[in-house]
């Protein structure tokens, strides 16, 4: 394999990983909707969680992966309480799917990340949630499951 000299490529590289088990998932040859669903993934649940829950998740990322987690977040306005349709709405919104497409979307992306994070992290988050939005996250899926 051929040495880059781009210090950002391994990086570049395992976030194109992620984002294509992500487009697999999905069943989806688009890179940005499978891009626009996992941002709108990460950024819904990490403003569900706390502060110190939100890190820990963000540490499993992908570095660039990571900053996307981040991206717009405000530490201060966090856990935002909201439940099934305050979620389904941002969903939505933040990945231009309609809220009927969200259920499968979000479960996909689930299923996604509990196959690439470390073991336990995914059914850590998952146990921060009320069990109504776990049900959603994890449509099709059975469940709480560990990754």
């Amino acid at each position: 394999m051929p040495q880059s000299n781009d210090p950002f490529a391994h990086a570049e590289n395992t976030a194109h990983t992620w984002l294509a088990v992500v487009r697999g998932r999905l069943g989806a040859d688009d890179q940005q909707l499978a891009y626009r669903v996992l941002r709108a993934w990460l950024h819904v649940v990490r403003d569900r969680l706390t502060v110190q829950s939100a890190a820990h998740f963000a540490a499993q990322l992908p570095e660039l992966l990571r900053g996307v987690f981040y991206e717009g977040w405000n530490p201060a306005h966090v856990p935002t309480r909201y439940e099934v349709d305050g979620f389904v709405a941002r969903f939505a919104g933040s990945a231009g799917l309609t809220r009927a497409e969200v259920p499968a979307a979000a479960a996909a992306v689930t299923s996604a990340l509990g196959e690439l994070c470390s073991p336990g992290q995914l059914d850590h988050v998952l146990k921060l949630l009320p069990e109504s939005l776990v049900t959603l996250l994890t449509a099709g899926h059975g469940g709480r499951r560990a990754c």
